[in-house]
């Protein structure tokens, strides 16, 4: 199965304000080509999910967003802005959006508390290392923990945690600016049956609050209800883009996957089997 099966992804529309507008993004690492002339508008509060197999890109189209990685400038006109600004670093983004990933977990599995780990997310830092905590930093991290029902944990060290629990801490961490978007690369990877569960209604509140949720994933079950629009990337593209309902069905994602498989619904969720 190749792309060329695949129509051109077509732009989603929404009236809210952008938040991230891509044309024609092409981005190396090093001399290897990982995003291939990327378009798409993410508008603020949409609830959107990146959907691919390993190696689609999914992850150096996040690290695009955090200017980790630049577009290259010589393939044609190209449009990068976040929050309509095509110039900035990362620091003047971080009231703009709040990122979980797997690696950003890793770094945490020392002895540090998790309510240090939320502090931590005015600071961009891993630990606190001395900073000055302020009163209102201290409030609007009880404010958080509170919302995500973590109080009875707060105290204890990340490195005796499950993966559940301190997943749960990095999100607060993310959450300290109160973002416009919240960017959870992979989010379930490493969670049982039960930590899944927690994850799962804890992102389904972030996303009826307000906060839009671009969620980046190999695996539909990750999908809460709450998201209403997909992107499906493949070989550093985006293939399709549309209505969850339209795309999450047996021909797109058996050939997205290059396997025959029988895509269901249950409660707003989504499953393959037949694989």
């Amino acid at each position: 199965m190749t792309d060329q099966q695949y129509p051109p992804a077509q732009v989603h529309k929404n009236p809210a304000a952008p938040f991230l507008e891509f044309e024609n993004v092409t981005v190396y690492n090093g001399e290897k080509q990982v995003l291939d002339t990327i378009s798409v508008t993410i508008r603020e509060g949409e609830h959107v999910a990146i959907l691919g197999p390993n190696g689609a890109g999914k992850s150096s189209f996040i690290k695009t967003i955090m200017r980790e990685f630049y577009p290259r400038l010589d393939c044609g006109e190209v449009t990068f802005r976040i929050c309509g600004k095509e110039t900035c670093d990362v620091f003047s983004l971080r009231s703009a959006f709040g990122i979980v990933s797997n690696d950003l977990q890793y770094t945490f599995t020392r002895g540090i508390t998790g309510r240090e780990v939320v502090l931590s997310g005015f600071f961009s830092s891993i630990g606190l290392f001395n900073r000055e905590i302020k009163p209102a930093m201290n409030r609007k991290a009880d404010e958080i923990i509170a919302f995500l029902e973590i109080g009875h944990i707060a105290d204890r060290s990340m490195n005796e945690m499950s993966s559940g629990e301190s997943r749960k801490f990095l999100i607060g961490r993310a959450m300290v600016h109160d973002p416009k978007v919240l960017i959870l690369d992979e989010p379930t990877n490493s969670l049982d049956l039960h930590a899944l569960h927690t994850f799962r209604q804890t992102i389904r509140k972030i996303a009826r609050s307000g906060t839009g949720i671009i969620l980046v994933t190999h695996s539909l079950p990750d999908i809460i209800p709450e998201i209403g629009r997909v992107i499906l990337m493949k070989n550093g593209r985006f293939v399709e883009d549309g209505r969850k309902e339209d795309l999450l069905t047996d021909q797109h994602i058996g050939r997205l996957f290059e396997v025959p498989v029988h895509v269901k619904e249950e409660d707003g969720y989504y499953y393959a089997t037949g694989y």
